[in-house]
């Protein structure tokens, strides 16, 4: 692993949510196109004005093709699946929260509201939102897939097959709206231990790729310097002596072009803030991507 700041690792379940609202505006966009006037599966004899009848309901087109229309399922389809993306994301950060409020970890606590006790164990805590979200995300997918099978063998046009198409899209939409309205204000009350966070990621360890990247910008190429480095972390652990630690000369041993100022790589603040370029986790690059989604929100 490498030290990296509580709001960056956020940030990328941001970067997350904001390709599953692209992608539900998306299959939104696609889904507005008025099927009325297709009749059972040829269209109408009628003399309908379609163009008129979409305008007034605010459709921004017509369907095409009579058959296609009656029998299209495609942006139910669609939809399903934007919600698994969005439920698979939900359940990667629940998975992170309760792993983190974990005893075993102990770098966050959630509200009490938002967990129960053990039915046994006066001392556990159970991030209850969390280990639903990760069990409802299954739901999701079984209505994904319930809409494939039910779709795949299907001739043109209406088959009753189809009357099994909602009830697995409502659920869906309701299971959502529901992980995603119970989540919100659970993650207010998220309280960060950061002495516990801090002492983890002082492993002197967790900077071994720190070294490797000075011994690049050194002139070394990286496949020696990850092979030098490898054989020095080697050294630490069958001598239990923590890289940050080791003396300058048995440094040398294995990299004889580490400096003094290689004994000084070994710090979490310096490595955080030495990936200062767009994408990294320096708090420049963070406080410059909080104030953009703030103001992305700010506009919406």
């Amino acid at each position: 692993a490498q030290p990296v700041l509580l709001a960056h690792h956020v940030l990328a379940y941001v970067e997350m949510l904001e390709r599953d609202h692209q992608r539900i505006g998306e299959c939104a966009a696609r889904m507005n196109s008025l099927p009325l006037g297709s009749g059972a599966l040829a269209g109408s004899s009628l003399p309908l004005d379609r163009e008129s009848v979409a305008k007034d309901l605010g459709f921004s087109s017509v369907s095409q093709n009579s058959m296609d229309a009656v029998s299209d399922r495609d942006f139910m389809v669609e939809m399903l699946a934007d919600l698994s993306l969005l439920m698979m994301h939900m359940s990667r950060l629940s998975e992170d929260l309760i792993f983190w409020v974990s005893q075993a970890c102990g770098f966050i606590q959630l509200g009490d509201q938002f967990c129960t006790g053990s039915s046994l164990m006066p001392q556990k805590k159970n991030p209850d939102i969390c280990e639903l979200t990760r069990g409802k995300t299954g739901r999701v997918y079984g209505s994904l897939v319930g809409l494939f099978t039910v779709m795949k063998g299907l001739p043109l046009c209406y088959n009753r097959d189809m009357q099994e198409d909602k009830e697995g899209l409502f659920d869906a939409l309701d299971t959502a709206r529901l992980v995603l309205a119970t989540y919100a204000p659970m993650l207010d009350t998220l309280q960060a231990n950061e002495e516990r966070m801090l002492a983890c990621a002082s492993d002197p360890m967790l900077m071994a790729t720190d070294l490797a990247e000075w011994l690049v910008a050194d002139g070394m190429p990286f496949r020696q310097a990850h092979e030098r480095v490898g054989k020095l972390v080697g050294w630490s652990q069958a001598n239990n002596v923590p890289l940050d630690q080791i003396p300058l000369d048995q440094m040398q041993e294995l990299i004889p072009e580490a400096r003094q100022e290689c004994l000084a790589l070994f710090d979490p603040s310096r490595s955080v803030h030495a990936r200062d370029l767009v994408g990294g986790t320096a708090p420049a690059q963070v406080h410059a991507q909080l104030a953009s989604w703030r103001q992305i929100f700010d506009s919406e």
